[in-house]
């Protein structure tokens, strides 16, 4: 007897621990299918940036294919439960292996847009088919298919879909991801589709599979497991491998937090950090970026600083140089970080954030700043990453910088790492325009750090005078900076004139689209 004959022939209506259990595989899958589009949202982020267009075209794509599968399953109805079977095993194995193959992609070509919508397109449609195998499956045998008895089957059926879903929406960033990784993490996603699909075809739907079909099953499912064992086993390798062609140095270090990842390379004295794959610094120079950021803002002699960002804690090592320093505050998102910096980047900031004028906050600086504890601080030093991204980009906003202005003493000074006005100017320049919407005035400035190139920074001030570029009296002998070599930072050059923009705000976060097109020549 054929497969399709097996089927049809021997058809029956399931009893309630079946309908339970089916319903519970109805959950799994669903489960699976949302961790699956949440890691390409995921990679997309990562490795490109990710953005409002790019996420909405990855969700709204996703969505589409999801009609389309539903549609492509029609005829596939008819034999529902060896379709439904050899969706979960081509699902399982398209899912588990879909950031592997972008990450290794991107690492190799430096792009994955193809990789990407293709997965998007065949995980949606494969999703998508789902739903009607499984509703004909619930259906399978029974003999009161009325309109009432077939709306009670499908609330069900969605019910199971959006438990499964909301399981899947919380597995994956507060299990899968920081536990297992997005390479790990999107295998045992795939490991538990081809479990849901052997409790259907072994277990729950046995008598509607012929024996032969049935062992085609089995080795299907043996194969694909198998397959997906391997990367579980050579994950690591496989990332390491993939990780080191992305940068030039040896990695010596690397982590996927909660938020990022994190990598040092070394070679030979030149120890670098990358965030997401964005330089931090380099040990070789990072002094000319740090003592140009700290030290302007330290002109009036701070006994209260607040570092907004900087986790590596290289400003907070300049900050302690200065004598009448009593207190820092350093907020930082990244509990990695900041890890990272008390121990292989300890000898850098000379153990920073150990000393006991340093308070170290783990928080989103923008929460925090709404309701900052104690008195207001003589000096806010803000180094956070470029706002490459909508989350950072609200770091670069007129409501931020408002915020920060609150916490500011009568005569205090703020200074922001803005990027470059050479090769970014319009990012650079909107910095500058969105700080002075906050109502503060504006002095901005430049210096050249090898490593970054012509680097740009804003100094403001709540007084009615924009600030004037000096070092602090009791300045320590730097490597770099002095008040020469400040006050030429405040001339730019005739192809790179000061402009004023319109600022960047949380509603229209303009500061994002400028870093997005990329850098000028």
């Amino acid at each position: 007897m054929t497969a399709v004959a097996a089927e049809s022939g021997t058809k029956r209506a399931l009893d309630g621990r079946s309908r339970v259990l089916l319903l519970a595989a109805v959950a799994a899958c669903a489960a699976c299918g949302l961790i699956y589009e949440l890691a390409l949202l995921t990679l997309s982020i990562s490795l490109t940036g990710g953005g409002i267009t790019q996420t909405s075209l990855i969700v709204a794509g996703f969505v589409a294919a999801l009609g389309v599968g539903a549609l492509a399953a029609k005829p596939l109805l008819s034999h529902a439960a060896v379709s439904f079977v050899a969706v979960e095993i081509v699902l399982g194995l398209a899912g588990g292996f879909s950031a592997v193959t972008l990450y290794v992609t991107f690492t190799f070509f430096g792009s994955s847009a193809v990789v990407l919508v293709l997965a998007t397109a065949l995980i949606g449609v494969l999703v998508g088919a789902e739903v009607p195998l499984l509703m004909t499956l619930l259906q399978s045998g029974r003999n009161d298919n009325d309109a009432e008895t077939t709306g009670k089957v499908l609330a069900n059926l969605n019910a199971a879909d959006y438990a499964g879903a909301l399981v899947g929406g919380l597995l994956w960033p507060f299990v899968l991801l920081p536990v297992a990784g997005m390479i790990r993490g999107a295998a045992i996603t795939g490991i538990i589709n081809l479990v849901a699909a052997a409790v259907v075809a072994l277990i729950l739907l046995r008598w509607q599979l012929s024996v032969r079909t049935r062992l085609l099953a089995v080795v299907a499912l043996l194969l694909a497991a198998a397959c997906i064992a391997v990367l579980l086993v050579r994950a690591d390798g496989i990332e390491t491998t993939s990780r080191q062609r992305l940068y030039t140095d040896p990695v010596v270090a690397a982590e996927r937090s909660q938020y990022q990842e994190i990598v040092v390379t070394e070679r030979g004295n030149d120890v670098r950090l990358f965030l997401d794959g964005d330089l931090q610094f380099s040990s070789a120079d990072e002094h000319r970026y740090t003592e140009s950021l700290v030290y302007p803002a330290m002109a009036r002699n701070p006994e209260r600083v607040l570092i907004l960002g900087g986790g590596d804690g290289l400003a907070a090592r300049e900050v302690l140089r200065l004598n009448g320093v009593r207190e820092i505050v350093q907020v930082e998102l990244d509990p990695a970080v900041v890890e990272l910096a008390s121990t292989r980047l300890a000898d850098l900031n000379k153990g920073a954030l150990q000393d006991p004028r340093v308070h170290v906050v783990i928080d989103d600086a923008f929460r925090w700043l709404r309701d900052p504890p104690g008195n207001g601080f003589d000096a806010v030093i803000v180094d956070l990453p470029d706002p490459d991204t909508p989350a950072l980009g609200r770091l670069y906003s007129t409501e931020f910088y408002g915020l920060v202005a609150g916490a500011l003493e009568p005569g205090g000074l703020m200074v922001v790492q803005a990027g470059s006005p050479y090769s970014t100017p319009d990012a650079f320049w909107r910095t500058t325009s969105t700080v002075a919407s906050a109502g503060l005035s504006v002095t901005p400035y430049h210096v050249l750090v090898p490593s970054f190139g012509d680097w740009g920074f804003v100094l403001a001030s709540p007084d009615p005078e924009a600030p004037s570029l000096h070092l602090p009296s009791d300045v320590p002998d730097l490597r770099f900076l002095d008040e020469p070599t400040l006050a030429a930072s405040a001339v730019f050059s005739r192809d790179r004139p000061p402009r004023v923009l319109e600022p960047s705000t949380l509603d229209r976060p303009r500061i994002v689209d400028d870093m997005r097109k990329g850098y000028e020549r």
